[in-house]
C-alpha cells in the first residue's frame, strides 16, 4: 500500500495507507484527515477536495484536466500545483506522495 502524506495547513503530517485503484480523495476520507471536504463525494463537481501537490511530486502527478481547471476556478486558493484529489487514482508509483491541505476548501 502507499503511503501518503497529506501536510496540514499548520504544517502537522498526516501519514495514510492508501489503496491502490481508489482516488486520494477517498483515501483522504477513509483515514479522517482534516480539510478535505468533499461535498461532492468524487464527481468532480467542486472543488472541496482541493489540495496542493508538493513540488516535489508536480511532474509525475501531472496537470489538471480542463474539467477540473474548471472546479478549480472556485477555489480561493488555487495554485499552479493545484489538483482536485478525487481525480488522483492512487497508484504503486505513488508511494512517498506529498500533498498541502489549502486553508480553506472551495
Amino acid at each position: 500500500m502507499p503511503k501518503v502524506t497529506f501536510v496540514a495547513p499548520s504544517g502537522a503530517q498526516h501519514a495514510v495507507d492508501a489503496t491502490v485503484g481508489h482516488s486520494l480523495m477517498r483515501s483522504a476520507l477513509n483515514a479522517n484527515v482534516s480539510g478535505i471536504e468533499a461535498v461532492c463525494g468524487g464527481s468532480c463537481s467542486c472543488a472541496t477536495c482541493h489540495v496542493l501537490i508538493d513540488d516535489s511530486w508536480v511532474s509525475m502527478i501531472g496537470r489538471a484536466t480542463p474539467l477540473e481547471e474548471t472546479m478549480l476556478e472556485f477555489s480561493a486558493q488555487r495554485r499552479p500545483n493545484s489538483r482536485l484529489s478525487c481525480q488522483i487514482i492512487v497508484t504503486e508509483a505513488h508511494d512517498g506522495l506529498v500533498v498541502h491541505v489549502p486553508v480553506t476548501q472551495g
